[in-house]
C-alpha cells in the first residue's frame, strides 16, 4: 500500500511563494512518476505539474508554467513544488499522485492520492 503525504501549504500574499512536499512510502518511489494536481471549491480537479521517474523531465499546465517548479528527492522519496509568483487563482487543495510508470504523457492513469494541502493566496 502507496501512501503520500503532503506538507506545506498555507496563507500567503500574492507575490509570495511557498514549497510543497509529498513524501511517499510503500513501493519504489523512484520508478514512478510523481504529479501534482489542484481542486478549487466548485471546480474540477486541474493538473499542476508532474516529473519522470528516470531523467526527471518535467511538465507543466500552462497556467503555472514559469512560476512553479516541480523536483524530486528520490533518496528521500519526496516530490517537491516550488510555487513562486502565487496569485489569487493559485488557490486550491493541492494533491499529490503517484502515477502508473515511470514515463509522462497526458491522461496517465494515477494509481495514487495523497490527502491534499490547502494553499490560499491572498490579494
Amino acid at each position: 500500500q502507496v501512501q503520500l503525504v503532503e506538507s506545506g501549504g498555507g496563507l500567503v500574499q500574492a507575490g509570495g511563494s511557498l514549497r510543497l512536499s509529498c513524501t511517499a512510502s510503500g513501493r519504489t518511489f523512484s520508478r514512478y512518476v510523481m504529479g501534482w494536481f489542484r481542486q478549487a471549491p466548485g471546480k474540477e480537479r486541474e493538473f499542476v505539474a508532474a516529473i519522470s521517474a528516470n531523467f526527471a523531465s518535467t511538465y507543466y499546465a500552462d497556467s503555472v508554467r514559469g512560476r512553479f517548479t516541480i523536483s524530486r528527492d528520490n533518496a528521500k522519496s519526496t516530490v517537491y513544488l516550488q510555487m513562486n509568483g502565487l496569485i489569487p487563482e493559485d488557490t486550491s487543495v493541492y494533491y499529490c499522485a503517484q502515477h502508473s510508470g515511470s514515463r509522462y504523457y497526458t491522461g496517465v492513469r494515477i494509481d495514487y492520492w495523497g490527502q491534499g494541502t490547502q494553499v490560499t493566496v491572498s490579494s
